[in-house]
């Protein structure tokens, strides 16, 4: 069997859909698998070592310019794929993340309707690349943001089985203008009924897209999120220390929260107990972030702590283990129903118990691995309240962290994820 996943980049971040994508595709590599993980729009950028291949389609540079400039199309093939060359795209397109994704709206609407839009030459390279030279027995979409090219597939290769991961599709869509947002969603509902199987990593994301998207229940397969547990293995031994280091490891952005702990950490480090309580970051930061992270930092410094705060820049693998060695609970605060949560695995996986809000996937992620608590609403007093209680309680801390930790290496890693994958591939192939 052959397995092509096709996973969008995310413009040189390090991107949770990527890295998860990657390690997946790693890991049926290892069980003897034969799979090639294929990135669209731009290369991908991983923690840890990329096993993606180099070519790209839907070059981000190159589906802009066809969108903006129709004429483009009639610029020769050969001469428009130089645009897709991986080193030139990593360049073109180190600041898109900070593109506002309101003027995408035409951009995504195009794309979603495939050979009926403005991209569709490059539908007919990808689907030409597939049937001729792949022949895959199953194609994973990384989101079903890139399916546009949906329907050509299933008339090139109809044997050919599709399944999308959801993860964070509705994300994208809630930024869009009103009108293009509508169409989005029924281009989006009409390609849904074109997968063999919907997967998503939560009972609440998989009823929140049913509702949005009208997706038929039966394809719908929820498998816990899971992640490389490898480099988290051989840690020593958790035990109290002091002072007490909160952690904050995710994109510096509004949207992740980041402004929610800082506000939390400047009343948690006056009161009883916590008076010398520290605040670490880590993640990326984007050029149109900065202003925002500099407010952070202004409050932070205000309030006579900047002494009591380090940001540790956007970590590489090893960067990601030493910085949960040193922080003694983690915390990332997101103002949306996050369909996901790597982040929560990797600290449990490091025995670091967290604290957060109970919206999106947070519920589900601790109630399966016990390596936390929950805020029940979102005042920034009660999140001080859960982070005052981990930081005064040694024991608790310890134990949560524990719990986390066993259960994570128990059942939440790429190795559970891929062999539960492949039970819902195998029926779809007989």
């Amino acid at each position: 069997m052959k397995i092509l996943f096709l996973t969008a980049g995310a413009a040189g971040m390090y991107c949770g859909s990527c890295m998860h994508d990657n390690a997946l595709a790693r890991e049926f590599l290892r069980m003897g698998v034969d799979c090639l993980l294929q990135p669209v729009y731009t290369p991908i950028r991983t923690d840890e070592p990329a096993i993606a291949s180099k070519q790209v389609f839907f070059g981000g540079v190159q589906i802009y310019l066809l969108q903006k400039f129709p004429l483009f199309r009639y610029v020769p093939g050969p001469i428009r794929r130089l645009l897709d060359r991986p080193a030139f795209l990593s360049w073109a397109t180190r600041g898109a993340g900070s593109t506002d994704p309101t003027s995408l709206g035409d951009l995504a609407v195009s794309m979603l309707r495939g050979e009926h839009g403005n991209q569709r030459a490059e539908v007919e390279r990808l689907v030409t690349w597939l049937r001729d030279d792949i022949q895959p027995d199953v194609i994973i979409l990384s989101n079903l943001l890139i399916g546009g090219c949906l329907p050509a597939i299933r008339r090139a290769i109809p044997a050919t089985k599709i399944i999308v991961i959801l993860q964070g599709d509705d994300s994208f869509l809630d930024h869009l203008p009103a009108a293009a947002q509508s169409d989005a969603i029924a281009e989006l509902t009409q390609l849904s009924r074109l997968c063999d199987a919907i997967v998503v990593n939560s009972d609440f994301y998989g009823k929140k897209m049913t509702k949005l998207l009208d997706l038929p229940a039966e394809k719908v397969r929820c498998l816990p999120l899971s992640i490389d547990t490898a480099p988290f293995i051989n840690r020593p031994p958790r035990a109290a220390r002091f002072p007490i280091t909160i952690g904050y490891l995710a994109r510096l952005a509004p949207e992740k929260g980041f402004h929610r702990l800082v506000d939390a950490f400047i009343e948690l480090a006056h009161r009883t107990g916590c008076e010398e309580v520290k605040l670490c970051a880590a993640g990326w930061l984007g050029k149109h972030n900065e202003g925002y992270f500099m407010q952070q930092k202004a409050k932070i410094r205000r309030a006579g702590l900047e002494d009591r705060f380090a940001y540790q820049g956007s970590p590489s693998l090893t960067e990601k283990v030493a910085f949960l060695d040193g922080v003694d609970i983690l915390s990332v605060p997101t103002e949306h129903e996050e369909p996901k949560g790597l982040f929560l695995l990797e600290a449990m996986a490091s025995g670091v118990p967290v604290v957060q809000p109970a919206r999106g996937a947070f519920p589900e992620l601790i109630e399966s691995t016990g390596g936390g608590i929950l805020i029940s609403d979102d005042s920034i007093s009660s999140l001080a309240d859960g982070l005052q209680r981990l930081v005064l309680d040694a024991d608790l801390r310890l134990s949560l962290g524990e719990s986390g930790r066993r259960r994570v290496m128990q059942s939440h890693t790429t190795n559970s994820t891929a062999l539960a994958l492949l039970q819902i591939i195998e029926p779809l192939n007989d």
